[in-house]
């Protein structure tokens, strides 16, 4: 049984998950948007909320911690010094998800995660 296991495998190995997810919540940061399917942008935004309080935060301990988990420096800058400061007043609850339908090709569900303003 898997009692409190939290995460989706999305039938990838370990290491191919986690760095996805990672290049996933750094481009999500990036452009504010992603459309991905419905599960991938479920995980993408768990870790994506927790980075943005981090930059809620905002000392240095905080900002090595959004700094091993994202892929490029400039984008940890924006999470400090833009997001943390935009969501200051905001508990949680940084993120939407909207659910799009299947994907023609092969019926997946799709969604479009965004930050909300």
């Amino acid at each position: 049984m898997r009692h409190q296991i939290a995460g989706r495998k999305l039938g990838r190995s370990t290491a191919h998950r986690m760095l996805m997810l990672r290049s996933m919540v750094t481009d999500f940061i990036r452009h504010e948007t992603v459309r991905t399917t419905d599960s991938k942008a479920k995980e993408v935004r768990r870790m994506a909320e927790k980075v943005i309080t981090l930059g809620k935060k905002g000392n240095l301990h905080h900002r090595r911690q959004a700094s091993a988990l994202l892929t490029d420096e400039s984008i940890v800058k924006k999470v400090f010094d833009e997001l943390g400061p935009r969501f200051e007043d905001r508990d949680g609850g940084y993120t939407r998800l909207t659910k799009l339908g299947p994907r023609k090709g092969d019926a997946s569900e799709m969604a479009i995660l965004e930050l909300v303003d």
